[in-house]
């Protein structure tokens, strides 16, 4: 008897503990504070894949296939000038640039501003001595893949880019806004831009193209190019047929009795270098040779020197001046519509 009584009050003792612990829970949960933590989405663009993330900064994927984060933007270099430009035009902000930013794409930058060397021999302890907290390179200049293990070395945060073509270009501006915050700018000098380059496209969409052939000429002779050149590019962009794609040999020597037989309807010039002397090794070169004056495009006033601001260096926000350039002369007759599309 005395043992079911003990029973009986262990077990009521059991029953008000319960009771009072779920009284408890109920209110701790009832005054608990919300969470309203959230994951912050990924932004996808394209070729540059972009995260931001509040703790470690910006991680993207570069032009050479490397992670990198960047966690901080104030004091950046670049070692091109083309990307010195667009970081600007992203409202970047520059503490060291290549002399081609200066002298080529005549960029303001103020006395603050430290230029570093060029693009193929850009000065390391110059870079460094600025203390970059993020460094831009080109993917295609050897001597700039060259510093990546010094660069990593020092703790330099830094990545390589490529720009060959107007969707490269969107999609660096997209991750330069990103970084710096004002997205507005990517709609000002990229969005803009596509609309108009898809507007040109499109006036050429279903129509069989002309025969071209597009030579790169500098101070000791001249090279076909293809699409890997910006005008080759747009060329093929806007239906054009470049005789490299049916005699690719042109690509290594340039025959004048392959572009005889060829008779393209237009030929193109680029320069690189000093322009002077680019195009007096052409003079004295290809274009001595007195079959070129049977060429149709020569006869017909279809030869053209396209200019260096447009077709040598990347236009970033003139992308869509380029291709209006190209369009207007492989078709004059658009001209006009084309100028009301720009």
């Amino acid at each position: 008897m005395k043992r079911s009584k003990v029973l009986a009050a262990v077990l009521v003792c059991v029953v008000l503990v319960l009771a009072i612990g779920a009284i408890v829970r109920h209110q701790n949960a009832a005054t608990a504070p919300e969470d309203t933590s959230q994951t912050e989405p990924t932004q996808d663009t394209a070729s540059l894949t972009t995260e931001e993330d509040t703790a470690s900064g910006f991680t993207f994927t570069d032009d050479l296939g490397r992670e990198v984060t960047i966690a901080s933007c104030e004091r950046v270099v670049s070692l091109y000038g083309s990307y010195a430009e667009a970081w600007s035009l992203a409202g970047g902000n520059l503490v060291g640039v290549t002399e081609d930013a200066i002298e080529e794409r005549h960029m303001d930058l103020g006395e603050d501003v430290t230029e570093i060397g060029s693009i193929k021999t850009p000065s390391l302890e110059a870079i460094l001595a600025l203390d970059p907290d993020f460094v831009m390179l080109s993917a295609d200049t050897a001597s700039q893949v060259d510093l990546e293990a010094a660069l990593t070395e020092a703790n330099v945060p830094h990545a390589y880019f490529r720009q060959d073509t107007f969707e490269d270009y969107q999609n660096m501006m997209k991750l330069f806004t990103t970084m710096t915050g004002q997205e507005d700018r990517y709609e000002q000098y990229a969005g803009q831009l596509s609309e108009q380059i898809d507007q040109i496209r499109q006036l050429f969409a279903d129509q069989e193209g002309p025969t071209v052939l597009l030579l790169r000429a500098f101070s000791t002779g001249a090279k076909a190019k293809g699409n890997d050149n910006l005008a080759g590019v747009i060329l093929e962009d806007l239906g054009a047929d470049n005789l490299v794609d049916r005699y690719p040999s042109l690509l290594e020597d340039i025959s004048i009795e392959e572009i005889i037989s060829a008779d393209p309807d237009f030929i193109f010039v680029t320069t690189m270098g000093d322009e002077g002397e680019a195009l007096a090794a052409l003079e004295n070169g290809l274009l001595k040779n007195p079959a070129w004056e049977s060429l149709s495009a020569v006869q017909q006033d279809h030869y053209f020197v396209l200019p260096k601001d447009l077709f040598h260096y990347k236009p970033n926000a003139r992308w869509a001046e380029s291709y209006a350039y190209l369009a207007k002369l492989l078709n004059p007759d658009l001209t006009e519509t084309i100028d009301e599309i720009m």
